[in-house]
């Protein structure tokens, strides 16, 4: 690891790793740790909400609930999640163009206080609708950020560090349903008195982040692309690269640039329409749905009972084990992104994933003999490694490669609301097909993770190491002969026109801000 993080330092001026850059990407990565914080909260505390909803039911009606309602009560709290990600992945866009990368992650950050106060008071004012409440606005909360993340990774990254710091996001997700595994914990957050808090933590992270955020860069791309600001774009690509030439940079977004200026914006509807859009937005669209049809969150959500069923005494720290193979393969996808390529770690992915499946309905299927329960928690661990290899990080940001400046929003959009649709309906349905099919059912998910490796093997572009802008053409064919005039004339005039001077940031150097300035470095 050391000898390839050298190698990013002095890789070149414009691929450097700087402070600032890292600052910055760990500051947008914050939204990824609180959605998966909040995916996997809501799993250890679940006999104690039942509780809770039978008392506040008592101390309305002056009966207990019944099981039936209760159940519906708790399926709800947990589904309306992924109801409000689906709603808050299609404002993606909206936000996104209408107020900026930086500052709609702001704004955002006012959903999570809402949800997470709304939550931690309902035990106060004895109201299960509160918690409810609460779900669904941390839903649209994270289903926004699962879209404004990636973008702005993707956007403020040099591009041949691009996959690596695009697996940011899932390295973000996987620590945050980590920390909520071990917060949920009977001994620290998991108890019947301070379940309130383990749900309302997700505040502490959003107010963090707010604080940070004022102090991290707009997406320079918005900046020349969107609001025409060539000068200040140049300025913050100067901080992020540490240096002051910084003219390929410039030339490659201006070529963008001047792509779309011979097209008109890209909305959502445009998007399924246009046939140029076609074949990238079917990939993007594949790429989401192979990541929740593969059985993760199955898995995950059910990883306690996988074990139980197996044999396993003390599930839930082999679920907690499971937790930090995730973590750990996906620090090892940060490194091997680059240098194996998004499709071949994919394919590897889906490919030891399917096995994984197969290996898992084995060990249920002969659990009585003593040896499969350590089969299981192998096929478990397995599962999981190959998952955060491929299938786990590489969706969310090679979304974002996809497609140009123009049509990208959108796409984030509409891929964002397919994963938190096809996770919805994994949550609800993984239930019942258990009760139908038994040990079977993980032969459903390696049947749809073997279709899936078809697909990608078939349709799927290698994009490493490529700009934004080549990936967008080689979905279009020829280029048109007035746009490549035009970016030819572009790219002549800024590999001919010397980089301005910009101003270094410091990480040593104090700063001292007044409230007026504070807001002013974000607006």
């Amino acid at each position: 690891m050391s000898h390839l993080t050298a190698r990013w330092l002095d890789s070149g001026p414009e691929q450097g790793v700087t402070g600032y850059l890292l600052f910055s990407l760990g500051t947008a990565v914050i939204g990824s740790l609180q959605f998966g914080y909040n995916t996997g909260v809501i799993n250890a505390p679940e006999q104690k909400l039942r509780s809770f909803f039978n008392d506040t039911w008592v101390e309305r009606y002056g009966v207990p609930i019944t099981p039936g309602v209760c159940t519906i009560v708790w399926s709800i709290s947990v589904a309306i999640f992924s109801v409000g990600g689906m709603v808050g992945s299609f404002s993606v866009g909206v936000m996104a163009n209408r107020f900026g990368r930086r500052r709609s992650m702001f704004l955002v950050n006012c959903l999570a206080v809402i949800g997470g106060l709304l939550m931690g008071f309902s035990t106060i004012c004895s109201s299960y609708e509160m918690v409810i409440a609460g779900r669904l606005v941390i839903g649209l909360f994270c289903g926004l950020f699962t879209g404004l993340t990636p973008m702005y990774v993707g956007e403020v990254s040099p591009t041949p560090l691009r996959g690596a710091f695009g697996t940011l996001h899932q390295l973000g997700v996987v620590v945050g349903i980590l920390i909520a595994q071990i917060f949920g914990l009977e001994a620290l957050l998991g108890s019947a008195k301070l379940w309130p808090l383990l749900l309302a933590l997700t505040v502490a992270p959003a107010v963090l982040q707010c604080i940070l955020l004022p102090f991290c860069p707009e997406s320079p791309r918005f900046l020349l692309i969107n609001l025409k600001q060539e000068e200040q774009a140049r300025k913050v690509l100067v901080r992020l690269r540490g240096s002051e030439d910084v003219s390929k940079d410039m030339q490659e977004m201006k070529e963008e640039s001047a792509k779309m200026a011979m097209e008109k914006k890209v909305t959502i509807p445009e998007l399924f329409r246009s046939p140029l859009y076609r074949q990238p937005l079917l990939i993007a669209v594949m790429l989401q749905l192979s990541q929740q049809l593969s059985g993760i969150n199955a898995v995950f959500y059910y990883s306690t009972g996988i074990f139980e069923s197996a044999g396993v005494k003390q599930p839930i720290y082999a679920t907690i084990g499971a937790g930090i193979v995730n973590t750990v393969f996906t620090v090892v996808s940060l490194f091997l992104v680059e240098k194996a390529g998004r499709r071949t770690l994919h394919l590897v992915g889906l490919g030891g994933m399917a096995i994984s499946a197969v290996l898992m309905t084995v060990a249920l299927l002969l659990k009585d003999i003593p040896v499969m329960s350590y089969m299981a928690i192998v096929a478990v661990m397995l599962f999981v490694a190959m998952f955060e290899m491929g299938p786990g990080p590489i969706p969310w940001f090679i979304v974002a490669e996809l497609f140009s400046q123009g049509p990208r929003p959108a796409a984030m959009a509409v891929a964002g609301c397919c994963n938190w649709t096809a996770n919805f309906l994994v949550g609800m349905s993984f239930p019942k097909l258990v009760e139908w099919c038994g040990p079977w059912v993980f032969l459903i998910f390696a049947t749809s993770l073997i279709l899936f490796f078809i697909f990608t093997y078939l349709k799927v572009p290698e994009t490493r190491g490529k700009t934004f802008d080549e990936i967008a053409r080689s979905f279009g064919g020829d280029p048109l002969p007035t746009s490549s005039v035009l970016c030819g004339c572009v790219g002549h005039v800024t590999q001919h026109t010397r980089p301005l001077p910009g101003r270094l940031w410091s990480p040593g150097g104090r700063l001292r801000v007044s409230s007026a300035m504070y807001l002013g470095f974000l607006w």
